[in-house]
């Protein structure tokens, strides 16, 4: 019979419908399959996937490391298929001890540093799980204690949440970025959360108030200060705030009465780059002379521990100083918590004791189930222990009927049921009592398997002894699974014993600190002269300094400019821009300390563009200038227009190819002189040249052959004589032949 074939079904539906529903759906998967630790272990997905998986392989803490890339490649072929990248970053930052508070994989080889170093390659390091990890995360995973679930393509089964024993998502806090929303959980510290947990499970209706008594708030592995302590009540009773921290500054003294600051604990959010950003901040401080008292600044971190140091000059002002790092750096920084998990397969923003309710219900539900399943297993062997007991009293009997059986069956039937039917006895007595016989399937099966051994006196005795513990057992369970109060006392008398063997001393200071206050000290005001030599590279000195020194400078450097530390410097160029760069943000110093490349302190880059005309702003808005460009074109612009703000304008406007290449300021002048690379010159009077906006293009100056170029643009006074050297020649250019703007000019033979 032919199958019929496939019918179509087009379904009609409104596009917009298809896009919501698809979206709402790719958001959850995120949000509960990924992003987002479960409030019951505290862990996501990749994280309980990982762990469970190094169960699995018996990675165990006592057990020799494996290659990461082993773990990693078996988690993703097994449970976790989204790349083995997450998977790795997971695992690291499981095992690094500055991140998590209580790290759950013990990580061998190189795992990153705090200072933002990252992890060697997966195939290079090794890891096993932590004995906390063992202990509180993945015992008891045969008991029944919690549902497992199918992985990705139904081949293997794994848990839907790991049996925590401790409260995992407030001990090592979490971070993740879902679909429309993040959570941002700060770690505490283990004994402290403990505690916490202990004192709500004697008075469910302690207030979180009495709760931060105990565990007064976060506990960073970096250490650090909280500052806004009477803030955390508010934190820990919404879910949602911003915590305040500062890293922790020591001042050590040195010979000579001076001292220095020592950084030791950096805010937990310097963790990685910002070490190096905080540095780099230190350093422009130093640089834009917003401090004066840092002399020096070394990094000397180690395995021990941070510690960056700052070395001061003499009676430097600290307290100002250590305010101003507070203000001007990420030594004091925020921590914005969010405490959003996964609670009753839903995402919920919790508070504190939400989050340690969430806990106990897991602890009474996994511990119910255990007990459970102890308890039937207890039960089970109390019915075998019971027909052993039972048996060695009728021992001579049972063998009389093993003897006289023709097949296992019989006897079991015998056993069991008390059929005597093809069972040869020796004695009528003996099949009547076999008649009487009544043991339970269980039972009769463990008879039959017993050796000739356990028949010994001893055995039977030990077989006595574990039958009556086994009693103990079973009221043991029963007694917990029925009193809420047996239970309790299970549950607290587990947690004191990871308080004990995993507690630690808190790192993390909380204070109520006042705000950081930096008072910047006022710019003195002064004349100083810029000095910049041919390369570009400038600084500058005190006017006495330069007047001690005047030969040598004017020897060692093209631009020596006089003027006030609050004025700007403008810098001309070939391409007609003009840079502004303030004074004060150049190096002030000694004659001979070193100068710095003018590059590093503005727009201009001497690879891309050269200087024609330097000068401060205070003059060049006072003067006319004059602009020249290779291919003749000049115009005189008021000084006024380069007073502006920005650090980078048009000076001039350049047709294609034009380059500038004079920009000269008026003073008594009557006449312009242009020479051209041919030779050719030409003067004219300096009333033909318009005065235009620094927009414009300007007009022409002479006319040029195809092939030549202006080369020299000389400003001429009529009571000064004017002369160069040309071929080697003297030339009077007040003598040349006075002509006009826009003509040809003439070539001097010499």
């Amino acid at each position: 019979m032919e199958k019929e074939p496939f019918k179509e079904q087009i379904i009609r539906t409104e596009y917009s419908e298809i896009m919501q529903k698809s979206y709402i759906d790719y958001a959850m998967s995120v949000i509960i399959a990924r992003a987002l630790p479960d409030v019951r272990d505290g862990l996501k997905p990749v994280q309980r996937r990982t762990l469970y998986d190094m169960y699995e392989l018996g990675i165990r803490h006592d057990k020799p490391y494996r290659k990461s890339a082993r773990i990693v490649g078996d988690t993703m072929g097994k449970y976790h298929p989204h790349g083995d990248s997450s998977i790795y970053e997971s695992l690291v930052v499981m095992s690094q001890d500055f991140k998590k508070g209580e790290p759950l994989i013990d990580g061998h080889g190189n795992f990153g540093s705090i200072e933002g170093d990252g992890a060697a390659a997966m195939r290079y390091t090794e890891a096993r799980l932590q004995k906390l990890t063992q202990e509180a995360f993945l015992t008891d995973l045969d008991k029944n204690v919690v549902d497992f679930q199918p992985n990705f393509d139904e081949t293997e089964k794994e848990p839907e949440v790991l049996p925590a024993r401790i409260p995992n998502l407030l001990i090592n806090g979490a971070e993740g970025i879902a679909v429309g929303m993040a959570t941002s959980i700060p770690p505490h510290n283990t004994g402290e959360v403990i505690d916490a947990v202990l004192a709500y499970m004697k008075n469910p209706d302690i207030t979180t108030e009495e709760l931060l008594q105990i565990m007064p708030g976060p506990d960073f592995p970096t250490g650090g200060i909280v500052t806004n302590k009477d803030e955390l009540l508010s934190i820990y009773k919404t879910g949602q705030g911003k915590i305040k921290l500062r890293g922790k500054v020591d001042v050590e003294k040195l010979k000579g009465g001076r001292e220095q600051l020592v950084i030791t604990e950096i805010p937990y959010t310097m963790i990685g780059a910002g070490i190096g950003k905080f540095l780099n901040d230190i350093y422009t401080l130093v640089e834009s002379k917003k401090t004066g008292d840092i002399v020096d600044i070394s990094n000397q971190s180690s395995k021990e521990g941070i510690r960056i140091v700052l070395e001061l000059k003499r009676n430097a002002d600290v307290e100002n100083l250590e305010n101003m790092l507070y203000k001007k750096t990420r030594l004091e920084d925020t921590f914005g918590v969010n405490m959003l998990a996964v609670a009753g397969g839903r995402p919920e923003t919790l508070g504190l004791k939400a989050i340690i309710e969430n806990f106990l219900d897991f602890q009474y539900d996994i511990n119910t189930r255990k007990y459970q399943h102890l308890l039937v297993k207890e039960r089970e062997k109390k019915e075998i222990q019971e027909g052993l007991i039972k048996a060695c009293d009728v021992i001579d009997l049972i063998i009389e009927i093993l003897r006289g059986s023709k097949n296992i069956k019989q006897a079991k039937n015998c056993l069991v049921n008390g059929v005597t039917e093809g069972i040869h006895f020796k004695t009528k007595t003996s099949e009547k009592n076999a008649a009487k016989l009544r043991f339970t399937e269980n039972q009769a099966a463990a008879i039959l398997e017993m050796r000739l051994y356990k028949l010994i006196g001893l055995e039977i005795e030990a077989l006595q002894k574990e039958h009556e513990e086994t009693l103990k057992n079973i009221a043991k369970y029963e007694d917990i699974l029925e009193n809420h109060a047996s239970m309790s006392k299970v549950i607290m008398k587990e947690l004191q014993n990871f308080r004990k063997n995993y507690s630690h001393p808190r790192k993390t200071q909380i204070v109520n600190a006042k705000e950081a206050v930096f008072e910047e000290k006022k710019f003195e005001e002064m004349e100083v002269v810029l000095l910049m030599d041919r390369f570009g590279y400038c600084r500058t000195i005190d006017t006495s300094t330069f007047e001690r020194n005047r030969d040598a400078a004017v020897s060692e450097n093209k631009y020596i400019i006089q003027c006030m530390n609050t004025d700007k410097l403008c810098l001309f160029t070939t391409s007609g821009r003009m840079h502004l760069i303030r004074i004060s943000d150049l190096p002030f110093g000694k004659f001979r300390d070193k100068s710095i490349p003018i590059d590093n302190f503005g727009n201009y880059k001497s690879s891309e563009e050269s200087l024609v005309y330097v000068e401060c702003l205070s003059r060049v808005i006072e003067k006319q200038l004059l602009f020249a460009t290779e291919t003749a074109m000049l115009k005189l612009v008021d000084g006024s227009e380069f007073n502006v703000a920005k650090r980078t304008i048009a000076s001039t406007k350049l047709s294609e190819g034009d380059t500038v290449i004079a920009v000269i300021p008026i003073e008594d002048t009557t006449h312009v002189a242009l020479k051209t690379k041919k030779g050719i010159f030409l003067r004219f009077g300096l009333e033909e040249i318009p005065e235009k906006k620094k927009a414009a293009i300007g007009v022409r100056g002479i006319k040029l052959s195809l092939d030549d170029r202006i080369e020299e643009v000389y400003l001429l006074n009529k009571d000064t004589e004017t002369t160069i050297i040309y071929n080697d020649k003297p030339v009077s250019l007040n003598r040349l032949k006075l002509g006009h703007r826009d003509t040809k000019g003439v070539k001097i033979r010499v």
